[in-house]
């Protein structure tokens, strides 16, 4: 599926990869973020975090009519708030998915795959 935009200078086509890549991008840049996960790679309880080109595979995007949902999936600090981590990640993806793509998002729904410690 892809999202279909119409402009005084023709029709734009936006697929859902590239907004789930955009999406992706804008999560990791959060405080407390280890990294994206696979929606469907859980396997002996353990997430694996996913490198920068494979963000789309920890984000799901979805339309009804003319509202756009993501689910996001994602790996978080040990020792931060995972509420506030989640609530910034939604602020930041919404606000870059609106000013790269002038798209309005209805929700945004966060998946704490799991903790993990950082090594500094």
């Amino acid at each position: 599926m892809s999202i279909e935009l119409k402009t005084k200078d023709g029709h734009v086509t936006i697929t859902n990869e590239v907004i789930a890549t955009i999406a992706g991008g804008a999560a990791i840049e959060c405080y407390g973020i280890v990294g994206m996960a696979s929606k469907k790679q859980l396997r002996d309880g353990i997430a694996e975090i996913l490198r920068k080109e494979n963000f789309a595979k920890g984000v799901v995007v979805r339309q009804d009519d003319e509202d756009v949902h993501i689910d996001m999936y994602i790996i978080v600090s040990y020792g931060t708030k995972i509420s506030e981590v989640a609530h910034n990640v939604q602020s930041q993806v919404k606000y870059n998915l609106e000013k790269t793509l002038g798209l309005k998002i209805k929700s945004i729904n966060i998946y704490i795959q799991g903790v993990r410690v950082i090594q500094d």
